[in-house]
């Protein structure tokens, strides 16, 4: 009997000691909230170029980003489609629509007064114009479109190097006037040019871009 008083008070001592362990765990970890996501006026949803580094892409995410920050009258938020970016890869551009079409649809249901601006360069542009159902992009692998709600809540679109442009494709009609599509002179990713350098430019562009995104927002 005095055995199994023993036993039984180490083991009140070891479940103490576990509880006192959460305890501390909890203050200095504490749990996520249920609604931890900040809803920010707009999100700015960017699908970076082929192999491109960076958060939202060193050429054009990342600039065009602060761009939008310095002109902004409203909270921004920022994030990268998550894809291979991958030419070998004959499902990335598909990947990424569906990425880019959930992430919106997430956002959507979580923030409901939540605008975006879509922003694609070169293999992301072919991303972005998938998402949006531009024709010739139907036989994509993988393609995910997005419904005419979260069409409808899509302020601006903005395309840079956009290899859709060289075969004569543009966005699908009710986006054209909320649409800018740059092509450097001389790439021939997007044009007429031999110039694979001019494909790595387009940095020089972000801020026509953020003004034509901060006067659709």
């Amino acid at each position: 009997m005095g055995n199994r008083n023993v036993l039984l008070s180490g083991k009140w001592r070891t479940a103490w000691v576990f509880a006192a362990l959460l305890m501390v765990i909890g203050v200095l970890y504490p749990a996520a909230p249920a609604q931890a996501q900040w809803c920010a006026e707009v999100d700015v949803v960017v699908a970076r170029g082929t192999g491109e580094p960076g958060y939202l892409g060193t050429e054009v995410g990342d600039p065009l980003f602060g761009a939008l920050l310095d002109r902004s009258p409203v909270g921004l938020s920022g994030y990268p489609v998550n894809y291979p970016a991958d030419l070998t890869d004959v499902f990335s551009v598909g990947k990424g629509s569906a990425d880019l079409v959930a992430h919106l649809a997430n956002q959507a249901a979580a923030c409901p007064d939540q605008r975006f601006v879509l922003a694609g360069y070169s293999q992301g542009a072919a991303v972005v114009h998938t998402a949006l159902g531009t024709g010739i992009t139907q036989g994509i692998p993988g393609a995910v479109r997005m419904d005419g709600d979260l069409g409808g809540r899509v302020s601006s679109v903005l395309l840079f190097g956009d290899p859709m442009r060289l075969i004569g494709w543009n966005v699908p009609d009710p986006y054209l006037g909320r649409t800018a599509n740059y092509c450097a002179a001389g790439d021939p990713i997007c044009g007429a040019g031999i110039d694979f350098g001019a494909h790595t430019t387009y940095d020089t562009f972000v801020g026509a871009a953020a003004d034509f995104a901060v006067e659709r927002m």
